[in-house]
């Protein structure tokens, strides 16, 4: 993965929701952003949708818990859920320390790959942030 400027690798695509997606092939990996995970804080649980489960661009998939917040989880693009990285069951703070690495949620067999064409990219995605944090 690129990093671009080490915290909004370039190589992604982005949503204004702060989810990313990295598409190789017909799966793509879904993960929080660095914004997203550093807004809500120190992760202690998430809930993710189970492997085989469809998912669909926009719709909440799952939710992630901190001590600020409960927030939702929305998918980037539309698919079947393929795998989710169960290691975050034990080890949530995972998303803190490397969300773009270790910290990835689920990966999905992208229904179509068009969706992720309409995702922003990362220098989009770091201007949407500025624009949001005025």
């Amino acid at each position: 993965m690129s990093k671009g400027d080490g915290i909004y690798p370039d190589d992604l695509k982005y949503t204004r929701e702060h989810e990313w997606l990295a598409v190789h092939g017909s799966v793509g990996t879904i993960g929080l952003t660095h914004y997203a995970q550093a807004e809500l804080g120190d992760i202690v649980y998430v809930e993710m949708p189970t492997v085989g489960s469809p998912v669909v661009a926009g719709e909440d998939c799952g939710t992630v818990e901190s001590v600020k917040a409960v927030s939702e989880i929305f998918a980037p693009a539309s698919g079947e859920v393929l795998e989710v990285n169960t290691a975050l069951a034990a080890s949530p703070e995972t998303i803190n320390k490397d969300p773009y690495g270790e910290g990835w949620l689920v990966k999905v067999k992208l229904a179509d790959l068009k969706e992720a064409g309409g995702l922003m990219s990362a220098a989009e995605y770091r201007k949407y942030i500025e624009e949001e944090s005025n």
